[in-house]
């Protein structure tokens, strides 16, 4: 039987659809996922009827006579937490969904609480992983697209509509390519695993996945090593900038291609020291500690907080 201090704590991308329960202390417990139903004219009532189905078999499974304490939804963005939904750009279907409607409904109990995945991520990081002590943290996903979240005084910064910190679409190369949201040379044009894979690909690499490209990086392979130096050099700039002006004192990288390690984090704090000021010098730039269950965590800790 669960802990009485118990929470309910979903995640939502676009490959997966994620739901646990999690204890005050932050152990998680029944913790259960499913594909993401793909793309096609029926995926929004598919995804709306597997999200609803996972809720309730991972409550179910958490066997207790109270229901939680507290439910946090955790997802991929743009979100709107006064309207409490969703329009996630790798799940096309849900334009406005309505999840907090959907997961109050699934279980009834308290209000959900929204947050962005990002954020969620910073979050459990700051609660229980790589930015434990920090009083002011930006969480970075390095994934397929490039993410953030801002956590300040062990509070998360959700910003007007909850979609604060999203370094992903800040300018890195005014001269560069259009990125996907429209905008000219954002950071996850240069540094994104796509991005960085497509660049190696069109400067020689023969191999086909971010994960070979880390491992031809680690071997030594020229263009590999370039490749991760490129999309360093795009992530740097935007950290400075994002440092100066919120005073920072740790950023922590997670997502796919955070498992490169230093690889990745050898570069980016290289590039960062050539951004010589005061408060880049001060900042500290770790790899995330929870790994895939960090939106989870986060979005748990959410659901505590006053």
């Amino acid at each position: 039987m669960a802990p009485l201090d118990h929470y309910l704590a979903v995640d939502i991308g676009g490959t997966k659809l994620a739901a646990a329960v999690v204890t005050g202390t932050g152990q998680v417990l029944h913790h259960h996922e499913v594909p993401t139903p793909s793309a096609g004219p029926d995926q929004e009532r598919l995804a709306g009827r597997a999200l609803v189905a996972l809720v309730e078999q991972v409550t179910s499974a958490a066997d207790v006579a109270e229901g939680p304490a507290g439910v946090g939804i955790a997802s991929a963005g743009p979100i709107d937490i006064a309207q409490g939904t969703i329009s996630p750009v790798n799940i096309p279907a849900w334009r406005d969904f309505d999840v907090v409607g959907a997961v109050a409904g699934a279980i009834g109990g308290p209000q959900p609480r929204l947050i962005h995945d990002s954020t969620a991520a910073a979050l459990g990081e700051h609660w229980l992983g790589a930015g434990q002590g920090s009083s002011a943290l930006l969480g970075i996903v390095v994934s397929t697209g490039i993410g953030g979240g801002l956590v300040m005084d062990g509070r998360p910064i959700a910003g007007a509509a909850g979609n604060a910190g999203f370094i992903g679409h800040i300018t890195a190369d005014p001269a560069g390519e259009r990125c996907a949201c429209g905008r000219i040379g954002c950071v996850e044009t240069g540094a994104s695993g796509p991005a960085m894979l497509r660049w190696a690909r069109a400067n020689g690499w023969a191999g086909d996945t971010t994960p070979g490209l880390a491992e031809a990086a680690a071997d030594g392979e020229a263009v590999a090593l370039a490749a991760f130096r490129r999309g360093a050099d795009f992530l740097a700039g935007a950290i400075a900038t994002s440092t100066i002006l919120l005073d920072l004192d740790r950023v922590v990288i997670a997502g796919g291609v955070s498992a490169a390690g230093e690889v990745l984090l050898g570069p980016l704090r290289e590039a960062l020291a050539q951004h010589d000021c005061a408060a880049v010098r001060r900042l500290t730039v770790v790899r995330a500690a929870l790994g895939r269950r960090s939106g989870l965590i986060g979005a748990a800790r959410h659901a505590m907080l006053p």
